[in-house]
């Protein structure tokens, strides 16, 4: 079966080709590695293919499923948990097979999350620019004590539970808010309204998938009920999250700090190299000007074993396929 991976990074090719060497069976999938984004100007490069594998960017409107189908190309796997953006109702009445990897090393999202709330609090980020010139000032360095401080996680899903764990392990008092509320979470902490736990949290963390209900979770109005200077993460879709209304709160002072991993209009950015470019995205641009907020670049899933996790899965997915077999990732 001839695969085209759009979106392609070397960790891709990595991954895949040493999972393809390591297990023979999968050595029927040819994979053909492209670069570019999938998109109405790009979806010509799978011609010839059986399917496509395709990331949290690329595009999978009705254009693109038309083009596709037109290509006889059947199958459509997602290396991600996501699938927003792909139109399914399109996917589905061309009789495409459509699948996903639901859920990868929820530890390496939820400690990524740790690890952005750990240094914008301890501000380890300036400490290490400070040093490396010889400053060794402490003034402006001044964090908080976690200990006893009050950490709100939306979304009690996998990664949510694991982020509700690491949060009580440091002596937090955790509140979790979900619309399809997870027992496990009782051994973490209290579910409350999505209202008490903004209002209480010094800590909130998102991590929901991106529905019409969640998009635009965090607005001006849900923004203006948080804890005055709690601090805000985002690890999950950069959607939940008006950013306008973000920037206005921390200008205000009503947020004390932003972390965030994802962002809404990522697509045009993240996952290439920009560093000679002048980017044009305003927002993005006030943003990054903030003292009080840290961004990465969607690399909350990047480690090793979630990588190997994502390639064993999405091969599982194409050979269900391939076989007719009944697949459980499929959507």
């Amino acid at each position: 079966m001839r695969v085209t991976v759009f979106s392609a990074q070397p960790y891709d090719r990595r991954f895949f080709d040493e999972l393809v060497e390591s297990r023979p069976v999968d050595a029927e999938l040819e994979w053909v590695y492209q670069d570019a984004g999938l998109s109405a100007a790009t979806v010509a490069l799978a011609e010839g293919s059986d399917a496509i594998c395709v990331f949290v960017n690329d595009c999978l409107d009705a254009e693109v499923l038309e083009a596709l189908a037109a290509m006889d190309i059947r199958a459509i796997v997602l290396r991600c948990a996501g699938f927003n953006n792909i139109d399914l109702e399109t996917a589905h009445r061309l009789g495409l097979f459509v699948a996903r990897v639901p859920a990868y090393s929820p530890e390496a999202v939820a400690e990524h999350a740790l690890a952005m709330i750990m240094t914008l609090n301890r501000k380890t980020h300036r400490a290490f620019n400070r040093v490396r010139e010889g400053n060794f000032a402490l003034d402006g360095l001044l964090g908080v004590t976690l200990h006893g401080k009050t950490a709100g996680v939306v979304g009690t899903g996998r990664i949510g539970l694991c982020m509700a764990r690491i949060l009580k392990g440091l002596g937090c008092e955790v509140l979790g808010h979900d619309p399809y509320p997870s027992d496990a979470f009782s051994a973490h902490g209290d579910m409350v309204s999505l209202e008490s736990l903004l209002a209480r949290s010094d800590i909130v963390s998102l991590h929901c998938p991106l529905t019409e209900q969640t998009h635009h979770l965090m607005n001006r109005e849900t923004l203006a009920t948080m804890k005055p200077g709690a601090m805000l993460i985002n690890t999950s879709r950069g959607a939940l999250i008006d950013t306008p209304a973000v920037v206005a709160a921390l200008k205000s002072r009503q947020i004390g700090a932003l972390a965030i991993d994802v962002y809404e209009q990522e697509s045009e950015l993240f996952f290439r190299d920009h560093s000679a470019e002048i980017i044009d995205d305003d927002v993005f641009a006030r943003l990054v000007s903030f003292p009080n907020v840290l961004i990465t670049g969607h690399q909350g899933f990047f480690t090793v074993e979630a990588l190997r996790e994502i390639a064993q899965v999405t091969c599982a997915n194409l050979i269900a396929f391939a076989m007719g077999d009944d697949c459980p990732n499929r959507l």
